[in-house]
């Protein structure tokens, strides 16, 4: 379990390693909504709007950060929308302090609509032109989509951290030891590339001329499907006409390989139970027992039982399919 926390990072220690860059504050910080890092909002004395991320300390080094702007900014130099961070004297990574952060232009939005067919077809497109560009070359530093860290260390992180009640314990670790085998044996992918990652309706802005895509924090090495199956929702018959929406216009731009349906009830899998790993792990932080406060109670764990037998009946079904 990681002992870092945010406590030492004040207004002040913000307000100088922004101006370390050049950068003139004119106004307040404004906390946006991050949990894993510290996100804020100001403007200079133009009244130019800015979002500046100061990046947990050792989560990420700095190189893998850096292939992450290197990837937003190629997606940019090809007028894709993704809001790449902004570059001084050629330099888009900074630190101050032993914080590592960066700057990006404020882009407003309001948030995408999963259940909007029309715009799920120009997500489909846009997350094409995205791959056709991941696709030309490898991340050599960031991380893939993985069995061992997304269910099997994440397992040993939720039993090691003796948040799960004693009179639980036996039931949950019996069906999370059965739904981690079952999804470890259905992810095989095929291909890898890069990925934003983590391509939900939460980093998704939407104006009048489409979307854009916001934080790329998550991105590393998967399959292409890791980028589309956040989208679905609702029952089986909905999620199967929104696939065929997404695939429709994603294969405009990007060839896709529908095998990839048949991994998508394992990254759900590898998502919960990393997600409760991740809770178990940044439990330490201030902010984490503010901003959840149901997490590390017995009603808590109890849903993650029925949650987990509920995803083991649905790695059990047959996975979705366009075909007729």
């Amino acid at each position: 379990m990681s002992v870092f926390d945010f406590t030492s990072l004040s207004p002040d220690l913000i307000l100088d390693g922004i101006e370390s860059v050049g950068l003139r504050v004119d106004s307040g910080l404004l906390a946006l909504n991050s949990y894993e890092n510290r996100v804020y909002q100001f403007h200079d004395e133009q009244l130019q709007k800015y979002v500046t991320k100061f990046y947990r300390p050792q989560r990420w080094t700095h190189q893998q950060i850096q292939e992450e702007h290197d990837f937003s900014l190629e997606l940019a130099a090809q007028e894709l929308p993704v809001i790449a961070p902004l570059q001084f004297s050629g330099q888009s990574l900074f630190e101050y302090q032993g914080y590592p952060f960066a700057i990006y232009p404020c882009r407003g939005g309001r948030i995408f609509e999963v259940d909007n067919l029309d715009q799920l077809e120009w997500m489909g497109r846009f997350i094409g032109r995205i791959h056709a560009v991941s696709r030309q070359q490898k991340f050599s530093c960031r991380p893939s989509y993985h069995t061992d860290e997304s269910l099997y260390q994440a397992r040993e992180i939720i039993a090691q951290s003796g948040f799960v009640p004693d009179y639980l314990a036996q039931s949950f670790f019996v069906i999370l030891d059965q739904v981690i085998e079952v999804a470890a044996q259905q992810y095989q992918p095929n291909e890898l590339i890069r990925l934003h990652g983590d391509c939900h309706a939460g980093n998704i802005l939407w104006t009048d001329n489409g979307p854009h895509f916001v934080d790329l924090d998550d991105s590393r090495m998967g399959p292409a499907i890791q980028d589309i199956w956040m989208m679905l929702s609702g029952d089986h018959q909905q999620q199967l006409l929104q696939l065929d929406t997404l695939i429709g216009g994603y294969e405009e731009f990007c060839s896709f390989d529908h095998q990839e349906f048949a991994l998508i009830e394992a990254l759900r899998t590898m998502r919960v139970v990393n997600y409760m790993a991740w809770l178990c792990k940044r439990w330490q932080d201030p902010a984490f027992p503010y901003s959840f406060p149901w997490f590390n109670t017995a009603k808590y764990w109890e849903e993650q039982v029925l949650m987990l037998k509920e995803q083991m009946s649905a790695l059990q079904q047959p996975p979705l399919t366009l075909m007729p």
